[in-house]
């Protein structure tokens, strides 16, 4: 019978490959790591939470009256929190606006025409980092003076007049426009990368779109998340900063904290968690509305049929 069955010839090309031995599983590392992780985290979380806590104790408990919530149900009647509060939100709406319109079509000329320039629009928005903002008010301040003193007779003094009007001073929206720019940059040039725009740009010019409907309608919703992270960051910087409005001699929200401060000031810190608290919702529905907006649907892939061995 041996010498019956046909023996299959051995192929002289096919080289010779010996068979893999199953590698043996791997030892599971201890949970070191997990360890540390949870602690790291811990104390971070103990370095936020504490001095929280520590203001919200302050706020609430008197020595010797005990418990009171005053400091918080009179924060509504307080003399000048509306206004101030207004202004800073009014101030915010517009920096973000005019910081917006020009950043979001210099990055995408930029991007589309002339990438070499990109190191040299990232350094002059990347300034602001660098320059203090007691250099950059203290020059404000020189030109402001200059101003009346020089063009008193010219057109231009009613332009200065108006730029420091107390009850909206644009003149905050263009200082606030140049401190965002460094964080409007990044978050808009992380979108940019990561979107093909000359790709998008190019269908939709051949589909017979002029630039102002490539810029709104395809460039625009593909940058939404950049966008609503840019508009944050510049309002919390309109909400906290403090440095050019008060040497200025302006009242927003910031100022209108550190002046009450001196009079009630649990009531200053009371407010403080406040508006911590709502910048920390905010940025917790910027993140869940980024995340449900890049949420793509995925199709089921058909199972190969087997083969029926005969």
């Amino acid at each position: 019978m041996a010498a019956l069955t046909p023996t299959a010839p051995a192929d002289p090309v096919a080289p010779l490959v010996p068979e893999k031995a199953p590698s043996a599983p791997r030892p599971r590392r201890a949970g070191r790591p997990r360890v540390w992780r949870g602690l790291v985290l811990g104390l971070a979380g103990l370095y936020f939470l504490v001095p929280l806590v520590a203001s919200f104790v302050f706020t609430v408990h008197t020595p010797g009256q005990g418990i009171s919530f005053q400091a918080y149900t009179g924060i509504l009647g307080a003399e000048g929190f509306t206004d101030s509060l207004l202004l800073s939100l009014g101030l915010a709406a517009a920096t973000i606006a005019l910081v917006l319109l020009l950043a979001v079509p210099a990055l995408v000329a930029v991007r589309l025409g002339a990438p070499r320039l990109r190191p040299l629009v990232e350094v002059v928005c990347m300034l602001p980092l660098v320059v203090p903002p007691i250099a950059l008010v203290t020059g404000i301040g020189t030109v402001l003076r200059w101003g009346p003193e020089h063009l008193s007779r010219t057109p231009l003094y009613q332009t200065f007049l108006a730029v420091q009007n107390e009850s909206f001073p644009l003149v905050l929206v263009l200082a606030y426009t140049v401190l965002a720019l460094p964080f409007v940059y990044r978050s808009l040039d992380a979108g940019l990368r990561a979107v093909d725009v000359p790709t998008l740009v190019e269908a939709a010019r051949n589909c017979g779109a002029n630039w102002p409907q490539v810029i709104g309608r395809v460039v625009l919703p593909n940058l939404r998340t950049s966008l609503a992270g840019a508009a944050f960051l510049t309002l919390a910087l309109v909400l906290g900063e403090f440095t050019i409005a008060a040497l200025l001699g302006f009242q927003p929200f910031a100022v209108w904290i550190v002046t009450v401060s001196g009079s009630q000031a649990r009531m200053s810190v009371a407010v403080c968690i406040l508006s911590l608290l709502i910048t920390w919702a905010l940025l917790l529905l910027l993140s869940r509305a980024g995340n449900g907006s890049r949420s793509v649907g995925s199709v089921p892939a058909a199972a190969p049929a087997s083969r029926k061995e005969s």
